[in-house]
């Protein structure tokens, strides 16, 4: 069967890159916050006297959104080829806002561990198909960069989970912190209007004369396939043969080995750092501030990787910062003075939560168009596997009672291994 591809080659509107962008952000700004709301309430919640959790039962109810987000990920991405990339990330922020309430309500532990699940799904099924837009969407020469900033949604997320903990945690509770995270329903029908669906998609299903006229009418040029044949789609063992393709095994095996290590260290600092820090000495405000820095300096740190990336290539780029990110997080296994660990974290920030949403867009321009949101989505099940595993060796570490040094000295160490197997991808410029 012959190999259809439908890349967009240029974007002459800066108006539909903007909108685009701009829905994708918001996305990502949405999930960040319900994944960093954990971390922000997680002290309160470990206090909870109706619930009286365990390190090891809180460490399991901050994994089962990332189980969902395995599931998510894997079959969202997928989806998106055969129903539409546009229609599926409005599903999946409406699936996670939805859930968001229903956990600021839950009755007991179980219902809040199934809606944190049942949100995932829909959590991790946002950054595959936003990633797959913004890339279809951005000029070739600015993709990486228009990435980060789409991708800064996500740590700006975390940002406002902690500053509304901060805010409100010690007069709504837990619960009232959740609930905020149930308003981006408010915003599902102007993001409905505002988002185009894939140009590429559109082709892929063979609607080639549809896909022209949306070109024309969003100033987008692309080029359409040489030869239409009776199935234009990507069928899932289509799908699995590029993927695993020898030209694309060993790149495949890196990005999964590379965004493990990624997902691990994110999840797991996001999680535990403001009550590590709190077991340091820190009180409840201070404890949050960490999680501010951590979120900020990623937040900023993705725009300034993006350029970089974009100049001088997103392979070496990531693999440095990768290792920057090690290097900070291994220095505070020492004791350090505040000052100092606020600088710490934000180098954590940056080398692991930056690194790595460079490296996402990286998977979403590697590989063929018909497979893009297909090999991101299964790229970034590879890095929830990482995610649900961060949370619980906190947990697991917290239930030793051993000290948090030991939390940094492995979160390092996974750190290390992501930025090698980033310095093994074969080489491609974005």
């Amino acid at each position: 069967m012959t190999i259809q591809t439908s890349e967009i080659t240029s974007v002459s509107s800066k108006r539909t890159t903007f909108k685009v962008m701009l829905v994708c952000w918001l996305s990502i700004l949405f999930e960040g916050y319900d994944v960093g709301v954990m971390g922000a309430v997680l002290p309160t919640l470990s206090e909870y006297k109706e619930w009286n959790l365990t390190p090891i039962e809180l460490g399991a109810l901050s994994s089962y959104t990332l189980v969902g987000m395995f599931f998510g990920a894997f079959i969202i991405g997928t989806l998106s080829e055969l129903y539409g990339r546009r229609r599926m990330l409005l599903i999946c922020v409406t699936l996670f806002s939805s859930t968001m309430l229903a956990t600021a309500l839950a009755p007991t532990p179980w219902f809040f561990g199934l809606m944190r699940f049942i949100g995932g799904i829909g959590l991790g099924g946002v950054i595959p198909v936003a990633a797959a837009l913004t890339i279809e969407y951005s000029p070739t020469e600015k993709r990486s960069f228009n990435y980060a900033i789409m991708y800064s949604g996500y740590s700006l997320g975390i940002l406002c989970a902690a500053l509304v903990a901060i805010a409100i945690l010690s007069q709504f509770g837990w619960r009232g912190v959740m609930m905020i995270g149930s308003l981006p329903l408010l915003l599902i029908w102007p993001m409905s209007r505002l988002l185009p669906e894939s140009i590429e998609y559109l082709n892929n299903r063979g609607q080639h004369e549809k896909a022209r006229k949306l070109a024309e009418k969003l100033e987008v040029t692309y080029n359409e396939p040489v030869k239409q044949e009776k199935q234009a789609s990507r069928s899932l063992k289509e799908v699995v043969a590029i993927i695993f393709s020898k030209d694309y095994l060993r790149a495949t095996c890196c990005f999964w080995v590379a965004l493990f290590c990624g997902g691990f260290i994110v999840y797991g600092l996001n999680t535990w750092l403001p009550s590590i820090m709190r077991k340091e000495g820190y009180d409840l405000g201070s404890s949050l501030t960490f999680l501010v820095v951590f979120s900020l300096s990623s937040a900023l740190g993705g725009l300034f990787l993006g350029k970089v990336a974009d100049k001088c290539g997103a392979r070496g780029t990531v693999a440095f910062f990768f290792m920057l990110g090690a290097m900070g997080i291994g220095l505070m296994v020492f004791k350090q003075n505040i000052y100092m660990n606020y600088l710490l974290v934000g180098l954590a920030g940056i080398g692991c939560i930056s690194a790595p949403l460079i490296l996402t867009g990286y998977v979403a321009h590697f590989y063929p168009s018909s497979v893009r949101a297909s090999a991101t989505g299964w790229t970034m099940s590879i890095s929830r596997v990482g995610a649900m595993s961060g949370p619980m060796f906190g947990a697991y570490i917290a239930s030793l009672g051993v000290a948090s040094s030991w939390n940094f000295a492995a979160f390092s160490a996974v750190t290390v291994i992501g930025g090698i197997a980033v310095m093994l991808l074969p080489s491609k410029r974005l």
